[in-house]
């Protein structure tokens, strides 16, 4: 769970066999967790763990936008106001007010609770180099210099350290001087915590919390008399806050998670904010992980409605971009980031632009949760900071993309295949009645437009489709690489649902036909209804499948 280790970079021979020459890259959407963080909560004080920590720059340079006055009753406009933040907290003796400070009497560049430091900056940061060296400098998939945003859709869950990490990626991936002249700011969307699916959202799910305290209480029965958790108490149980036993267990206070927290966010980061020596202990670190990742991540493995309410609403979109994006429509994300939604070809739901690339800033529990519930969540191993999935779209190569449209060079290993739309076709006119053919398909009250989704089947099931709309998904594979890692995906390796010769890659209509059998068809209704229902299934559910 502690800071990630990258891999090498590709050999050449390694991008070619993940890159094959038979197919085009044309949707790369990015899930990463955020960077080092600080603990969420003060725990171990009584071990001189200090609450407050001294590695959080950012919060010394901050600016705002604010509404001022030109001048005295003049015109008013926006400008930015820098500032920077201190912290405050009860003192000591009473409940009297005093600054925060870090273990050395630092009071500027304090962290608060949960928030990404000093360190998760340089790691997030060096994603986005790493994915730049990958899909621009050795793929050519992405251009060098980005004219404008267009082409990427950008998300984060409301905790800052998820936006904050995806702005840190962000400019790794394109730094200002790959940007280019009056780059337009780019759309960052964000959802209201109620309706948030970028991690599983118990606080707002009750059939959900109620599954996830099932398979906790399940941990802990498995977990807590074991000797694995005597040797825990051994080594920690002196440190268990006054007031508690001086018993590690799943469910003790702080739980077993909370203290695997603690520990790695202290193992980022500097001397002067460590535990004393027994809480690094190998065996003690190996089976927090293990008993972690089981309490948390099993439910995804072995029950649908634990993979539906939980990720189920995130991979609907995740392949429902993806739909978009084989049907050539603004449902691949474009919709949600364009810059001027009334342009003509959005109102019909045909981008002009097609989104490439996507960039989401989320949590542990989201990657966990996305892998286990595709059966490629095969470890002990709680996901670190930074660490990210690749969930690449490919389309089989043939004849009209042997050379990128309109150009006659020959493509390069892993670029995009773009078709032509309304906007880069030739002739004016022709465009024009492109335009107009597609919009007469659609009546007026389907064309997309804000509060409407574009239309498409993306968020249609397998069995609901006819054969024609079946066959818009002829051609395009899957593959996930979870830290620069193939993962595979089980139930793709049966014949007639994998590119020839490598499982790793699954037809598109496969791997949607997995993802559709998970996810809700309207969430919120799900999450208050049979909260006290039996939370196991009564038969086996694999996941993957």
């Amino acid at each position: 769970m502690t800071t990630l280790v990258p891999r090498p970079p590709y050999t050449d021979e390694e991008l070619r066999r993940l890159y094959p020459a038979g197919l085009e890259l044309q949707l790369v959407q990015v899930l990463l967790r955020h960077g080092e963080r600080s603990p969420v909560s003060a725990r171990f004080r009584n071990a001189g763990l200090p609450a407050f920590w001294p590695y959080c720059s950012a919060v010394r340079q901050l600016r705002s936008a604010v509404l001022e006055e030109e001048s005295p009753g003049g015109r008013r406009r926006f400008s930015a106001l820098e500032w920077k933040r201190r912290l405050e907290t009860f003192g000591p003796a009473d409940d009297g007010p005093v600054l925060a400070a870090g273990p050395g009497g630092e009071l500027d560049g304090v962290c608060d609770m949960g928030m990404l430091t000093d360190k998760g900056r340089e790691t997030t940061l060096d994603l986005g180099v790493r994915l730049r060296a990958l899909y621009v400098d050795r793929l050519g998939f992405l251009p060098r210099v980005l004219p404008d945003p267009d082409c990427l859709y950008l998300r984060a869950t409301p905790i800052p350290r998820a936006l904050d990490s995806v702005q840190e990626v962000f400019v790794g991936l394109y730094p200002a001087a790959a940007r280019a002249p009056g780059f337009p700011a780019p759309a960052v969307l964000a959802r209201a915590p109620a309706d948030e699916t970028l991690f599983p959202n118990d606080g707002n799910c009750r059939r959900f919390a109620a599954l996830s305290r099932a398979f906790a209480r399940r941990a802990a029965d498995r977990w807590n008399a074991s000797d694995d958790m005597a040797y825990l108490t051994r080594l920690w149980g002196r440190w268990m806050p006054d007031g508690a036993p001086p018993v590690v267990a799943v469910d003790s206070r702080p739980r077993l998670s909370g203290i695997m927290d603690t520990v790695n966010s202290t193992l980022a980061h500097g001397p002067e904010t460590r535990l004393p020596p027994e809480f690094y202990d190998p065996r003690g670190r190996e089976i927090t992980e293990r008993i972690g990742v089981e309490e948390w991540f099993a439910g995804y493995k072995e029950s649908r409605e634990y993979r539906a309410l939980g990720i189920g609403g995130l991979l609907g979109d995740v392949v429902g971009r993806m739909v978009g994006s084989a049907e050539r429509s603004t449902a691949d994300g474009e919709f949600e980031v364009a810059r001027r939604l009334e342009a003509a070809p959005l109102r019909h739901g045909r981008g002009a632009t097609p989104v490439r690339f996507g960039l989401s800033g989320c949590h542990d529990t989201t990657l966990a949760a996305v892998l286990a519930s595709l059966g490629a969540f095969d470890t002990p191993k709680w996901p670190p900071y930074a660490s990210h999935i690749a969930i690449e779209m490919f389309r089989k190569a043939d004849a009209a993309s042997a050379s990128r449209p309109g150009t006659g060079v020959p493509s390069q290993q892993g670029a995009a295949t773009i078709p032509p739309t309304e906007s880069n076709s030739s002739g004016g006119s022709n465009a024009a009645k492109s335009t107009s053919w597609f919009g007469s398909l659609f009546s007026s009250s389907s064309r997309a437009k804000p509060g409407n989704p574009p239309p498409g089947i993306g968020r249609r099931r397998m069995e609901e489709l006819t054969a024609e709309e079946r066959a818009k998904l002829d051609g395009y594979y899957v593959r996930i690489r979870y830290n620069d890692e193939v993962v595979k995906v089980p139930g793709c390796a049966a014949p007639g649902k994998h590119l020839d010769g490598d499982d790793s890659f699954c037809t598109l209509d496969a791997f949607k036909a997995i993802v559709d059998k998970f996810v809700p068809r309207n969430w919120k209704q799900e999450c208050a209804a049979n909260v006290g229902a039996p939370a196991f299934p009564e038969k086996p559910e694999p996941a993957g499948y």
